[in-house]
């Protein structure tokens, strides 16, 4: 083998092992940074588009900061687990050293960014910080509690988001982003207790206060709220006045086919561990959330 391709493909291996340290592919949850400019019809703002850009890499590095934390952390738990063991602390790939170096560099750079935006994004930044390392060490462990946090991380990025590109949230956003949130989160908590019943494994302690009656019920809750939600939201005069007509009503339909898709995944198919590995694999969740970003292109920006 010549040294030049024994050497691309080392570097390439190397790429790959950062890619999934940092959970490049997690990335997508920041996609609700943007929110707020796009449901505003400010997104072909040159300067607004870019102020949030900016907000959702220094979302991204934060949030891989947070990955890192979590990874040192937990590190003898992921090895016991049949999934985590491949990440690559936990799998020796990367050392602790190295892991804390990177990690520390990305607040860095995070930081810098907010700061440069506007200094309330950095105060959010520390927020989502400081909640997630209390939810690593003690929170997680709280059912209930634990999935409170992390649809809380979402509704920051949604503040973020609203920040950087001075838009005003709307308070049907927060409420619909929140549970829906809560939503996928209990979907996630079900493949733990999933795990926990074929293997023995407890992913946290946490799985103690859920049971499959209870997330099934809950799950059940938690998507008839986002619906009404969502439903309301389409019909609200303050929408409607903002959108220009009253055809957002429409996009229900992607809404409804994209959440039972996902009720079907978790309850039908037991594969619910991550979302973002369903939005990645998944043609029906993708056709249905390009269907809704497509209709409200055309309610919002067909002008």
């Amino acid at each position: 083998m010549p040294i030049y391709v024994f050497y691309r493909r080392l570097a390439m291996g190397k790429i790959s092992v950062l890619i999934r340290l940092l959970r490049v592919h997690q990335y997508l949850k920041n996609g609700f940074v943007f929110l707020p400019l796009f449901f505003s019809r400010e997104l072909l703002i040159g300067q607004n588009l870019m102020h949030v850009f900016a907000a959702a890499i220094s979302f991204c590095f934060v949030a891989s900061f947070v990955y890192i934390f979590n990874d040192i952390v937990d590190v003898e738990s992921d090895r016991l687990h049949p999934k985590k063991c491949l990440r690559p602390i936990a799998a020796n790939e990367v050392s602790f050293k190295l892991a804390i170096a990177i990690s520390i560099l990305l607040l860095i750079i995070a930081s810098g960014i907010a700061l440069w935006l506007k200094p309330m994004i950095f105060w959010i930044l520390c927020v989502y910080v400081i909640l997630n390392i209390s939810y690593t060490i003690k929170l997680k462990h709280i059912s209930i509690l634990d999935i409170s946090i992390v649809a809380l991380g979402f509704v920051l990025r949604l503040f973020t988001g609203g920040i950087a590109g001075g838009v005003v949230l709307s308070k049907w956003i927060v409420l619909v982003t929140f549970v829906l949130s809560l939503f996928l989160a209990l979907a996630k908590r079900r493949d733990d207790v999933l795990i926990y019943y074929k293997t023995g494994h407890k992913a946290r302690k946490s799985i103690d206060g859920y049971n499959l009656d209870f997330l099934n019920a809950a799950m059940s809750i938690m998507a008839a709220i986002t619906l009404m939600s969502y439903i309301l939201y389409t019909v609200s005069p303050e929408v409607i006045q903002r959108v220009g007509n009253d055809h957002v009503y429409l996009t229900v339909f992607f809404v409804l086919i994209g959440v039972m898709r996902y009720l079907q995944i978790t309850l039908v198919g037991q594969k619910c561990g991550s979302p973002t590995e369903v939005l990645l694999k998944d043609r029906m969740m993708q056709l249905s959330i390009v269907g809704w970003i497509g209709a409200f292109v055309i309610l919002l920006y067909n002008r």
